[in-house]
């Protein structure tokens, strides 16, 4: 998830953002054709009279190109901040109207969104949002037959992230392999021997995850320290974004054997998907680990927003900010590499991926799916792969485990954390305070290293964690989609610790289930809640809880859910008509469409 929130880094600094009262943020809509005028600080003054004046002051011209007068602009301005306090549900909603201009689009997005400091979106709705009439079809079984004679295919899968993005799908690619099909997993070369360990076929696609997560550390989340580091991220995503077509049709880069995809499944990091399964018009379906499928039930999981005529709205504003920061190297990409038009995210001249296939890698006894997903989403369950079976713990790791009562486990993974030192402390005071023993995993945020040799405590480097799960009493994380997962398998009641972007969704998740208390924010993790979240874990019902949710997760195979799902949509796909071809417009026409898009 934190490719997300580069792509949020971006926008704010290309789009110019400055921040305003409130600590709202608005956006410069220079490079969408639309004048801004500013008023400029006289010598000398500060720097927070000099964020107050720059404060952006958006014009869009109808058929005027008359100036505005400054004693206008200054009474716009004593009114901005009532105006983007109070948003009405049906001003909101225009987001989701294909007949609003785009312009009226753009506007209306920096009136509503607040980019927080933990990657979040936060906006208000006052009022209600009348549901949209939406036809959700019933899900149709696959028919076995159609079931086992689709035939062979060569199947790209375009995985970006970190290992942990590229996991779940190791299994899944595994599992198509032996239903015939062949499989090439296109995913970043630090993962090259992961993957060909597997028995898959491998392409390289263009980035390094160590750069971003060395970017995520560097920056205590995701501000840049500056415009030069910017660029050399824009760098980065457009290695990935250019590396996905060579990735659908270029032969095996060691053996030379021919390649020529004849499906594409991708998660949603990689970003370039849609555009590429367009312009080779191949279809595409989208496996991801968190909910990105605007519903009325949620808001999207990077959002912050309480009400719940905001909740489906949400969904639209948080992709259009993402889209904001990558569109010129989308266009760029789609003229130069697939030959088809630019376009702009918040027209209906987008590929639109409403009509993507959509296949979330969790347990639906987690989160089931929402009632107004129609047919082509589908919840499997989540995909393990078993890296328990090959590892060899050290010696003193056992050795320690077998000395006393089951550990408490504790790690952040390669996250930041602002306040190792301080955070070891608490986890041991914690542990001492509740009789506890724990395991602490140093990650990349260095927990644990400044602690003393103590007998209940055991430092960590690196487990899997379907290994050492299942020998601890309770977990205790940042809340990943993988490692929640992997705890909730081993019975381990959880206490997460969100740090940004879909953390704190899962953290809701496990408490709602009744599988841990509630979540504590990173920022509020103090000795007191930490105590209390440990004797909620250690609650006898807590631990049933967990016991029945993992005899649930036992049961499930999302692997074959996951496949069952993609020839379902196939299947769908071969008996829905093929939609008619656009009318050609003229060549002037189309040039007034797409300026300042591209």
């Amino acid at each position: 998830m934190t490719r997300w929130l580069l792509y949020i880094a971006i926008y704010r600094e290309l789009s110019g953002l400055v921040v305003v009262n409130h600590g709202r943020w608005r956006m410069n809509m220079e490079g969408f054709g639309v004048p801004v005028h500013r008023q400029t600080s006289p010598p000398g003054a500060s720097c927070r009279t000099l964020l107050k004046a720059n404060t952006l002051h958006v014009e869009i011209p109808s058929h005027s190109t008359e100036s505005v007068s400054r004693e206008h602009r200054l009474q716009r301005s004593k009114t901005e901040t009532h105006r983007r306090e109070t948003i009405f549900a049906a001003d909101a909603l225009q987001i989701y109207d294909n007949k609003i201009p785009i312009h009226h689009k753009f506007k209306l997005l920096q009136r509503v969104a607040t980019v927080k400091d933990d990657g979040s979106v936060e906006f208000e709705v006052e009022g209600d949002i009348e549901s949209e009439s939406i036809n959700v079809e019933s899900d149709e079984p696959l028919d076995e037959a159609e079931f086992e004679y689709i035939r062979p295919m060569q199947i790209v899968m375009l995985i970006v992230g970190t290992r942990g993005d590229v996991q779940p799908f190791i299994p899944i690619a595994k599992r198509l392999q032996d239903y015939g099909h062949r499989v090439r997993l296109a995913t970043h070369p630090n993962f090259k021997e992961f993957v060909l360990m597997a028995g898959l076929e491998f392409y390289p696609l263009g980035g390094d995850p160590k750069l971003l997560a060395s970017y995520m550390v560097r920056n205590k989340g995701f501000l840049p320290s500056g415009p030069s580091e910017i660029l050399i991220q824009r760098n980065h995503m457009k290695e990935i974004i250019y590396s996905l077509l060579p990735a659908c049709k270029q032969p095996d880069v060691d053996t030379g054997i021919p390649f020529q995809a004849d499906a594409i499944i991708a998660n949603r990091t990689a970003y370039g998907h849609t555009h590429v399964a367009e312009g080779l018009k191949l279809p595409l379906h989208i496996f991801f680990t968190m909910p990105w499928t605007p519903t009325t039930e949620f808001p999207h999981p990077l959002s912050r927003v309480k009400q719940p005529a905001g909740y489906r709205i949400s969904y639209q504003i948080v992709d259009s900010l993402i889209w904001l920061g990558v569109r010129d190297i989308i266009n760029d990409f789609r003229k130069k590499k697939l030959k088809i038009r630019p376009v702009t995210y918040l027209s209906s001249s987008r590929f639109s991926e409403s009509d993507v296939p959509h296949a979330y890698l969790w347990s639906p006894y987690l989160v089931p799916k929402p009632k107004d997903w129609g047919p082509k989403i589908d919840v499997v369950g989540y995909c393990f792969l078993d890296l328990a079976s090959n590892y060899e713990p050290p010696e003193s790791l056992v050795k320690w485990l077998e000395a006393g009562d089951s550990p408490i486990y504790f790690g952040f993974g390669s996250l930041p954390v602002q306040e190792p030192d301080k955070m070891t402390q608490i986890i041991i005071q914690a542990l001492e305070r509740t009789g506890q023993r724990g395991i602490i995993n140093e990650g990349w945020g260095g927990l644990g290293r400044s602690a003393e040799p103590m007998d209940f405590i055991y430092l960590l480097d690196n487990c899997p964690h379907d290994w050492l799960f299942l020998k601890c009493k309770a977990v205790v994380h940042h809340g990943g989609a993988g490692t929640t997962a992997a705890g909730l398998k081993a019975a381990c009641p959880t206490t997460v610790v969100p740090f940004f972007g879909d953390q704190p969704f899962w953290g809701d998740r496990v408490h709602a289930r009744g599988v841990g208390p509630p979540p504590i924010p990173v920022d509020e993790f103090s000795l007191p809640r930490l105590v209390n979240a440990i004797n909620y874990m250690l609650d006898p019902k807590v631990k049933r809880q967990a016991v029945e949710l993992a005899k649930v997760l036992e049961n499930e195979d999302g692997v074959e859910g996951a496949v069952r799902a993609f020839f379902k949509q196939l299947g769908r796909r071969k008996r829905e008509p093929e939609p008619e071809p656009e009318p050609q417009r003229s060549s002037l026409l189309f040039i007034r469409k797409c300026f300042g898009c591209s």
